[in-house]
C-alpha cells in the first residue's frame, strides 16, 4: 500500500463522512476535499503523523455556487508525498476553523486571505492587517472576482504604521522601508533595550504587484511563465519551472527527459550565482568587502555562461509549459565544463580565506540562533533550516525535472547560527557544480535533435489541481494551480521561501546585539518582492502606462519642489 493510499484509508477511519473526496491520480500527491468542521482534525492528524506545514491557498468560488475555497498544503518529505487539504466556506458566512494556534508557520497565509478575500479565521491569535496598508479601504478585497486587477483606490497621505506598543523598558529602532542594510522596501520596528534587541515587528507588502490576480484575469496560460521568471530578480527559472510543472502535472503532461535535464542545469547555474551573490552581501553586512568583491567577481563567470546559453544574463526565457524553448548542444556544454572547472578552483581559495578567518567567525558564530524546533516550527526551508540540522530538500525528498538521475549530498550544520547558514551556502556551490556536470553527461547520451517541448492537444479542462515545488537557492518555494476557463487558471498560488523565513526573524533576532541586526536578516537572503508577489502604472483617461524610470524620477523631483 502507498503512502498515499495509506493515508487516505486512515483519514476515512478518523473521520468517516467528514471526508468528501480522496484524489490519487497524480504520483507523488493526494488532494484530499473535506468539510468545513474537519479542517483543524485533518490538519492536526497530519502534523501528528510526521507532515511539514508548506501554504494555504484561498479563492472566489462563488461563480460556481461553492462561497469559498481554501487549501492548506502539507508535505511528508521521507514519503515524496504532497497533500492539500481544501474545504469551502459559504458567501454569507466565510469563517474557517484557524490552524495557526497548532501551526504558527501557518500565521501569516491565514492572515493574508483575510485581507484578500475578506475571510474570516476564528481562534486567529493575531488576525491584524499583513498585505493590505493600513489606509487600503474597508471592504474592498483585492482577489475577489468582483474587484478588476487595475483597481486604484483613493490615494492617502502620511498615514503612520499601526504598530504593537513596545515591551516595557524598551525604545523603538526602525529599519525601512528604506535603509542602508535593506536591498528592498520592509519595515523592522526592533525594541532594544540599550544594544540588546528584546523583540521587533515586521511590515512588509509594499512592492505587492498582484501577480496572482494577473494570471487569474489578464494572461494565457503560456503567458504565465515569462511573469513567473520575473517574481523575483534571482530565481526567475525557479518560478517559470514550478509554475510550468504545476500545469503540466494538472494537465497529465509527461515533457521530453532532454527538457527536464536542460531545466536542472539552468536551476543549478541559478543557484549557484544566488549563493554567490549571497555570499558578498553577507561579507559586506559584515564589513568584509574583500569577500564581497570576490565572491562576486567569481559569479560574473556565472552570469556571462547564463547569457551564453540563453542571450540573457536574467530572465531567460527557456521554460515554456511542455518543455524549454532553447537547447544545450554538445560543444556548448564543453564551454559549460570549462567555467565551472575556473569557477571551482576559485571557490576553493575563498572558501579557505573565509572559513579560517577569526573576525568572520566572531560575526557569525552564535548570532541570530534559532534552534532546530523552533526551525521545525516556523516550517523554514533551505539553507537556513539546514544550517539548523534538518536535512530537507525538494530535490531529494521530492524529486522533479531530472534531480532523481543526479546524486549530490544534501549540505547540513548543526550550529543553528549565521554561521551555519554561510556554511551550508559555501557548501552547496560544489554540489550545484557536480549536478551540472552529471546532466551534461547526461545530456551527451540522449539523442541530440529529440523535441525539447510538447504541445497540449486541447484546452486543458477546468477544476483541475496542480501542486509543484522546486527548491530554490533560497529554499522550498511552493506553487499551486487550479485551472479554469478562457485558457488560463481559476487560481495560482505562490509561496516564495522568504514568506516563511520572515515569520521566524524575530525570533532570530531575540536578544542579539542590535549591530548583528543586517546579517541576521540578511542570513535568510530576504527577497521582498518574490514574497509580496513591480510593475508601476498610470492611470488617465481610461488608458494604462508603464513609467519609466525617467519620469519616476521626474515625478518624485517635481513632489519634493512642491513640498
Amino acid at each position: 500500500m502507498s503512502r498515499a493510499e495509506e493515508l487516505s484509508r486512515r483519514l476515512r477511519e478518523e473521520l468517516g463522512n467528514l471526508v468528501l473526496d480522496l484524489e490519487t491520480g497524480t504520483p507523488g500527491r493526494l488532494f484530499i476535499d473535506v468539510s468545513k468542521e474537519a479542517l483543524g482534525k485533518v490538519a492536526a492528524s497530519l502534523k501528528n503523523q510526521g507532515a511539514r506545514y508548506q501554504a494555504a491557498v484561498a479563492y472566489d468560488a462563488r461563480k460556481t455556487g461553492q462561497g469559498f475555497g481554501l487549501i492548506h498544503t502539507f508535505a511528508f518529505d521521507r514519503d515524496s508525498l504532497l497533500v492539500a487539504v481544501r474545504t469551502f466556506a459559504p458567501e454569507d458566512d466565510p469563517e474557517f476553523e484557524s490552524i495557526t494556534p497548532l501551526i504558527p508557520g501557518a500565521g501569516w497565509s491565514e492572515r493574508e486571505y483575510i485581507d484578500l478575500l475578506g475571510l474570516k479565521f476564528k481562534n486567529h491569535p493575531e488576525p491584524r492587517r499583513l498585505v493590505l496598508s493600513d489606509d487600503w479601504p474597508e471592504g474592498i478585497h483585492p482577489l475577489r472576482r468582483d474587484v478588476p486587477h487595475d483597481l486604484m483606490p483613493p490615494a492617502a497621505e502620511e498615514v503612520a504604521f499601526r504598530l504593537e506598543k513596545a515591551p516595557a523598558g524598551t525604545s523603538i529602532i526602525p529599519f525601512g522601508p528604506f535603509h542602508a542594510s535593506l536591498h528592498e522596501p520592509a519595515h523592522f520596528s526592533v525594541y532594544v533595550d540599550g544594544e540588546d534587541i528584546k523583540g521587533c515587528e515586521y511590515r512588509g507588502f509594499m512592492t505587492h504587484r498582484g501577480i496572482e490576480k494577473l494570471a487569474q484575469t489578464e494572461l494565457t496560460y503560456n503567458e504565465v511563465p515569462f511573469v513567473a521568471e520575473r517574481i523575483c530578480g534571482i530565481c526567475g527559472s525557479v518560478h517559470s519551472v514550478n509554475y510550468a510543472q504545476a500545469v503540466e502535472a494538472a494537465a497529465g503532461l509527461k515533457i521530453p527527459r532532454r527538457a527536464e535535464f536542460i531545466r536542472t542545469v539552468m536551476l543549478e547555474i541559478e543557484r549557484l550565482h544566488s549563493h554567490l551573490l549571497w555570499l558578498g552581501v553577507a561579507g559586506h553586512l559584515i564589513g568584509f568587502d574583500t569577500v564581497f568583491m570576490q565572491s562576486w567577481r567569481i559569479r560574473e563567470k556565472i552570469m556571462w555562461l547564463a547569457e551564453k546559453i540563453t542571450g540573457n544574463r536574467k530572465t531567460y526565457g527557456m521554460v515554456i509549459i511542455g518543455g524549454v524553448r532553447r537547447d544545450i548542444e554538445r560543444q556548448r556544454a564543453s564551454e559549460i565544463r570549462v567555467v565551472l572547472t575556473e569557477v571551482e578552483k576559485e571557490m576553493l581559495a575563498l572558501e579557505k580565506a573565509i572559513l579560517k578567518d577569526k573576525a568572520i567567525h566572531k560575526r557569525t558564530k552564535g548570532v541570530g540562533h534559532l534552534s532546530k524546533e523552533a526551525a521545525v516550527s516556523w516550517n523554514l526551508v533551505g539553507p537556513v533550516a539546514r544550517a539548523r540540522g534538518l536535512a530537507i530538500d525538494v530535490r531529494k525528498d521530492h524529486p522533479y525535472a531530472a534531480y532523481d538521475e543526479v546524486d549530490f549530498e544534501v549540505v547540513t550544520a548543526d550550529s543553528c547560527d549565521v554561521w551555519g547558514t554561510l556554511v551550508v551556502r559555501v557548501k552547496e556551490v560544489y554540489e550545484a557544480i557536480r549536478i551540472i556536470n552529471q546532466c551534461l553527461d547526461k545530456l551527451g547520451r540522449l539523442p541530440e535533435h529529440e523535441p525539447l517541448s510538447l504541445v497540449l492537444e486541447g484546452p486543458v479542462p477546468s477544476g483541475r489541481q496542480g501542486l509543484s515545488v522546486v527548491e530554490a537557492p533560497r529554499g522550498e518555494a511552493v506553487h499551486y494551480v487550479l485551472t479554469g476557463d478562457d485558457n488560463r487558471p481559476e487560481r495560482w498560488r505562490v509561496r516564495a521561501p522568504t514568506y516563511a523565513h520572515l515569520q521566524a526573524v524575530p525570533d532570530m533576532l531575540l536578544n542579539n546585539k542590535l549591530a548583528d541586526f543586517p546579517i541576521i536578516v540578511g542570513q535568510i537572503d530576504p527577497c521582498i518582492s518574490c514574497t509580496d508577489r513591480v510593475l508601476v502604472i498610470k492611470l488617465g483617461q481610461g488608458r494604462a502606462e508603464l513609467l519609466q524610470k525617467q519620469e519616476l524620477e521626474r515625478i518624485s523631483r517635481s513632489r519634493r519642489k512642491e513640498r
